[in-house]
């Protein structure tokens, strides 16, 4: 498969439900002839497209972990049509520790595609699903969060689509998805992409593809969670791989382009002047950073460049300079604009 140096317990082709672990090789000390573990799950029923959804890219976001792991549980193989295949902690050594990058190799799984077959382990994860697992699917669904430093609302994020159908697949699966928010990229994707994400190594190829920002800090957010789970089955409807499912009805999506991101340029103790979905002008004073360390020092002021909306924001109230504090977005062109 590859060239590959990870071996699957799950058959992808076998009809029905089917957990097990992707064994990624690892030789240590205390374990010669060793693997990791990372947990997936094929559920294999008819004729139908083939649906990838991944979570725990980043090992401390959460809601995903949750969201894939429940679906995995709750749903059986005659309730689909298709195949749908699940990587609940896809970086599986970050996510058992709860960080975003692997303790293992310092390795941040969404800035390693397209991965090394001999690589570290989160090098051979990459390619592994780069390789072998995005080739099998039609389409795929990356799930994240703010991790433990950003808070995001709901978002999805999506390319504008490099043709009229992918477009119209993309629009689709933004609509059924239904979260408060859509990120529409203004550039990038298609078959070229040269992005080291799980999105550049599905467009490389030639999966239809989104992602979510699913809130973030560190915790699970009980109502962003009841809007991923909904939101993911609504997707496997409209792909008509959940024909039975019966969706209530959508809410509606701000679709959005991010301007940028605010950063800090002092070290200190950050205090917020704006929250997520304020409003925000150029040049805008939008948080301070204190010295408690230098009581009589006036805080560092931080201002905006952008003007727009307040669509991300730091959890954390310790700041060093290049951290950053916000992301702020605009409402996108119109959507005949984009097509």
């Amino acid at each position: 498969m590859a060239g590959t140096s990870i071996t699957s317990e799950v058959d992808f082709d076998a009809p029905g439900k089917h957990f097990g672990f992707l064994r990624v090789p690892y030789s240590v000390h205390r374990s010669a002839y060793g693997w990791l573990p990372v947990p997936v799950v094929s559920i294999n029923n008819g004729d139908g497209p083939t649906l990838v959804i991944m979570a725990g890219n980043h090992g401390d976001e959460y809601e995903g972990q949750i969201a894939v792991s429940n679906l995995a549980r709750d749903l059986e193989a005659d309730e689909i049509k298709g195949r749908l295949i699940l990587l609940p902690m896809v970086n599986a050594p970050a996510a058992e520790a709860g960080l975003r990058t692997s303790p293992i190799d310092q390795g941040n799984l969404n800035r390693s595609f397209p991965g090394n077959a001999s690589g570290s382990p989160t090098e051979m994860i990459a390619h592994y699903v780069e390789e072998v697992i995005l080739p099998m699917a039609d389409y795929a669904v990356d799930l994240h969060s703010g991790g433990s430093s950003l808070f995001y609302p709901p978002t999805v994020f999506r390319g504008q689509g490099n043709t009229p159908q992918e477009t119209k697949a993309l629009i689709c699966m933004q609509n059924a998805f239904d979260l408060p928010y859509a990120w529409v990229f203004t550039s990038g994707g298609g078959r070229g992409s040269t992005a080291r994400t799980a999105m550049g190594a599905a467009n490389r190829k030639g999966v239809i593809n989104i992602m979510a920002e699913l809130g973030g800090g560190g915790a699970v957010t009980p109502d962003i969670l009841r809007q991923t789970e909904r939101g993911l089955r609504r997707i496997l409807h409209a792909l008509g791989m959940m024909p039975d499912y019966q969706p209530d009805a959508a809410t509606g999506t701000r679709e959005l382009n991010v301007q940028g991101s605010v950063y800090a340029y002092a070290a200190g103790q950050f205090e917020p002047l704006k929250t997520i979905g304020d409003d925000v002008a150029p040049g805008e004073l939008v948080g301070l950073i204190h010295h408690p360390d230098t009581p009589f020092a006036e805080p560092d002021q931080i201002t905006s460049p952008y003007g727009g909306m307040v669509l991300c924001m730091r959890t954390m109230a310790q700041v060093v300079r290049g951290d950053a504090v916000f992301q702020i977005a605009s409402d996108a062109a119109p959507r005949g604009d984009q097509e």
